[in-house]
């Protein structure tokens, strides 16, 4: 295919597109079966208590009820089993789908209601008598009655010794707070159940559906063949949709019980009090380093309020922290010591980028104290500590205890914060640094990041081609947004050298692969892309071996071109010709297995102007910069790295889930809960480099999905220090809201 034809690397528009924009999309609430029924939870209203009585008389006596059930009409043979991170003592402390005798969290499944439709169950629902013996709640992770669920340190090098000999330390602790992904679409799902099969369906399914499968089946004690879940139109996802929740037992276990199709769609006040929390860790952390700046040493001690269980993938928010502490910079001696807490809060689990918005906002904040301390500039202390091309692959020893050591791949570090900087007119803002503009401080800051991507295990990929103009692709991966129809058809379109327009790409649902793994840690593109394009080679070859036979050539004397086999400029075999004659279909399977993570690296800037009167900011600008690899569709990349900025900026100025003492939820509805609307920042400018493509993987690609937002709250933090420290405000906790930085200024001029 000619360089001028490929789709690769072209800001192709997105395929998927056109059935949303004409109401053709099908999500979970649009979906209905024959004979359904409606479920609704009935939750807890204590943080924490004994269950003394459910008396669900009244509400079974309601028409149209067919069934009020609680944790002993269930039967499950495990709690919910961990996914990713299982740190040490995380298997003591897993939740079951339904509390039977104690309640640990407000919004806890208490009982589950069906009925004929939705109404009739949520008024069934209020009816349900619950009788508590309430216990005292904890809600502070550093409480003496809190329980350590896991602790444990890492290291590399010799921190302690690093500290011993060092001119200058510093230690400071800083507090990331609770906030959470807000999908414009709530969890959903519809069951039901086949006696004659026998086999179960579930349709609203996403993110990692083949774990999902194998979890149900191990907890229901039935075959993992006899389900299939199955992935519709899916409204968003950001780490907190598609991982097992209670309900992903529930639901299922209902419709089998009641031989009917069973459908739940969570409200939006459940989705605050029961879809995974995130983010709520304190970090303290002290650095050694010589009196030019040079960083020898970082120690650490984070603590994460995990909530009152251990989820799916929970582990991976402290573990993810300790790990990405020193980021990328050139720092031989490092020591964390972390604990995960137990809470009566409601659990937690990923958001995008987790464990790195984190570490990245404690390490960056530090770092601008650390240049201040020196008369150092912000700039200049990254630029001599930031790794360099020639360091690279750069071992990062065994951080986190449930992975093998990794090592940062490639990149140019300090390229990426100059591009940065220079795009931003960072120099010439800086000098306006704490000044009053128009009544309002200014104030820009910066962050630098590393992130990995592209993890394992394998992916799977199959390619049917069931007419001379229709190619269809199956995947594993599943999508909510990024736009997988599109750049997968890309990727097999330029394989084969066929139009784009002959490609149709099906994914996530779990009978369209043997084994799949899913969508998370931005592998779609490195790992389900790359088995995409092993299953399109494949196919290649199986037609060049024909082409072959029939004509007496050697497969090596043949070329493909333009979906056809060629020998010296002569047609020999067109695959659309190939496809008419056979039958059944012409397929090829594809695998990808990733020997190591990639890591993205790159840098935010924030420009702010602040409201000393309100503590209300405004952010004139964002510059978002990271170096990808190799873009699939540069155009999706951005609307990615779009997307991740705003969810980062909300996160650091707007959101934040606040309890009470007694446990209960203050934020559950957006009254309270501050989301920013459209206008909220409306100069974003994203750019993407392609100066470190991968060698990992045959694409050349890094992801793509997480790096707008990773060191968005350090880089917003930084800003709005920088406004305020001629007032001697030090900035050590998120969020960045109008509230505290008002109480910060109030305090600092009394």
């Amino acid at each position: 295919m000619a360089e001028d034809t490929r789709l690769v690397g072209r800001g192709v528009r997105r395929t998927e597109d056109r059935r949303f924009v004409t109401g053709r999309g099908c999500y979970v609430a649009d979906f209905t079966r024959a004979g359904l029924t409606h479920a609704v939870v009935v939750r807890s209203e204590h943080a924490h208590a004994r269950l003394v009585r459910i008396d669900a008389a009244r509400a079974r006596a309601l028409p149209g009820v067919i069934a009020v059930l609680t944790a002993r009409d269930f039967t499950w043979t495990t709690p919910i089993p961990l996914r990713l991170a299982p740190l040490p003592g995380f298997d003591r402390h897993l939740q079951p789908p339904m509390a039977s005798d104690v309640v640990r969290y407000v919004g806890e499944p208490i009982a589950l209601v069906i009925a004929d439709d939705r109404a009739i169950a949520t008024d069934a629902a209020a009816l349900v008598a619950v009788e508590y013996a309430p216990r005292r709640p904890v809600v502070d992770a550093h409480a003496d009655a809190a329980t350590v669920m896991s602790s444990y340190t890492v290291a590399r090098g010799d921190a302690d010794a690093a500290f011993a000999g060092a001119a200058y330390r510093r230690v400071e602790t800083f507090r990331c707070h609770r906030h959470t992904a807000m999908p414009l679409e709530t969890r959903g799902l519809v069951a039901e159940w086949d006696a004659r099969t026998p086999k179960l369906t579930v349709w609203g399914a996403t993110k990692v559906t083949f774990f999902n499968r194998r979890a149900l089946a191990r907890m229901l004690d039935f075959p993992e063949a006899g389900i299939e879940l199955v992935e519709l139109d899916v409204g968003g996802s950001f780490g907190v949709r598609g991982e097992f929740y209670p309900e992903d037992f529930l639901i299922p276990a209902a419709a089998r019980a009641i031989g009917r199709p069973v459908k739940w769609i969570e409200e939006r006040r459940e989705s605050l009090l029961a879809t995974n929390h995130s983010r709520e860790i304190d970090c303290e952390l002290e650095i050694a380093a010589r009196a030019d700046g040079t960083i020898l040493g970082l120690r650490a001690r984070i603590v994460a309020d995990m909530g009152a269980y251990a989820r799916t993938n929970g582990g991976v928010v402290p573990a993810k922290a300790a790990q990405f502490l020193a980021g990328p910079y050139r720092i031989a001696h490092v020591r964390c010591d972390v604990r995960a807490v137990l809470t009566n809060k409601t659990p937690v689990g990923t958001y995008r980028g987790p464990g790195r918005f984190e570490a990245n906002f404690f390490r960056e904040r530090l770092l601008d104290l650390v240049a201040a301390d020196l008369g150092l500039d912000a700039v200049t202390i990254r630029l001599r500590n930031l790794i360099t091309p020639a360091e690279l692959p750069y071992a990062l020893g065994a951080l986190v205890p449930y992975e093998a050591p990794s090592e940062y791949d490639s990149g140019d570090y300090a390229l990426g914060l100059r591009r940065a900087v220079e795009a931003s007119d960072y120099v010439k803002l800086a000098a306006e640094n704490g000044t009053l503009v128009d009544g309002r401080i200014r104030g820009i800051g910066l962050g630098c990041f590393v992130e990995s991507g592209g993890a394992g295990p394998a992916e799977t990929a199959r390619i049917v081609v069931t007419a001379p103009e229709r190619v269809e692709v199956y995947t594993g991966c599943a999508s909510s947004g990024q736009g997988a129809e599109t750049w997968m058809a890309q990727i097999v379109a330029d394989a084969l050298a066929v139009p784009i327009e002959w490609i149709t790409v099906f994914h996530g649902t779990t009978s369209f692969v043997e084994e799949g793994y899913g969508t998370y840690h931005s592998r779609a593109v490195v790992v389900g892309g790359s088995a995409a394009l092993a299953a399109a080679t494949t196919l290649k070859t199986q037609v060049i071996a024909v082409a072959a036979q029939r004509s007496g050539l050697g497969a090596h004397a043949l070329d493909w071109v333009d979906g056809a086999v060629q020998h010296e400029g002569r047609q020999v075999l067109a695959l659309a010709d190939l496809v008419a004659e056979r039958s059944p279909a012409l397929t090829a399977v594809g695998r990808f297995a990733p020997a190591k993570l990639t890591y993205s690296h790159g840098a935010q800037v924030a420009h702010v102007a602040i409201d000393p009167e309100t503590g209300a900011t405004e952010v004139l600008r964002l510059v978002t910069l990271e170096d990808i690899g190799r873009a699939i569709n540069p155009a999706l990349v951005e609307g990615q790295a779009h997307g991740a900025a705003v969810q980062g900026l909300g996160g650091a100025f707007l959101e934040e889930i606040v309890y009470d003492e007694t446990g209960q939820l203050l934020t559950g509805t957006f009254m309270d809960y501050a989301l920013p609307p459209a206008t909220a920042f409306p100069r974003i400018d994203a750019i993407t480099l392609e100066e470190a493509a991968s060698q990992l993987n045959p694409l050349g690609a890094k992801g793509a999905g997480e790096g707008g937002i990773v060191a968005t709250g350090a880089a917003a933090a930084n800003a709005v220090a920088a406004a305020l420290a001629p007032l001697g405000i030090v900035v050590r906790e998120l969020p960045l809201s109008a509230s505290n930085i008002a109480r910060w200024i109030r305090e600092a001029t009394a």
